[in-house]
């Protein structure tokens, strides 16, 4: 049985990924919370630490949020590398980078209530 890994109140998760969703950077609490190595993230897809009880829909509108320049905001059931899981609240945004002012997403976690937990697992099991 996998078990929920509950993210310390400090914990802030920060992801970079390219327009494909191809992960360019992670921090140091993003590889600890989901067991990975900053090596073995880099240039993976970060579907890599997707739970498959997330819903597609869920990540669907996340896609067609950011690309219209929005701000995304959501809860999300992500999977460790040893398969246990753990939950975030998410923001994701788009931003300009580097000198050839390519287009990247940020993702920027923090752990949410368990309150906040039950009301997304309740709401994501209707997604199906």
């Amino acid at each position: 049985m996998n078990q929920e890994y509950l993210l310390h109140e400090s914990d802030f998760l920060v992801s970079e990924t390219d327009e494909q969703g191809i992960i360019l950077f992670a921090n140091d609490d993003f590889c600890k919370v989901a067991g990975y190595s900053l090596d073995e993230l880099i240039a993976q897809p970060h579907s890599i630490v997707r739970h498959p009880d997330m819903p597609k829909t869920a990540f669907k509108d996340l896609w067609e949020t950011i690309k219209r320049g929005e701000t995304w905001s959501g809860y999300v059931k992500n999977r460790t590398k040893n398969g246990d899981f753990y939950w975030v609240f998410a923001m994701v945004y788009a931003i300009r980078s580097g000198n050839n002012n390519e287009l990247t997403y940020i993702s920027c976690r923090r752990r949410p209530s368990r309150e906040e937990i039950n009301n997304a697992s309740e709401l994501y099991q209707t997604m199906y």
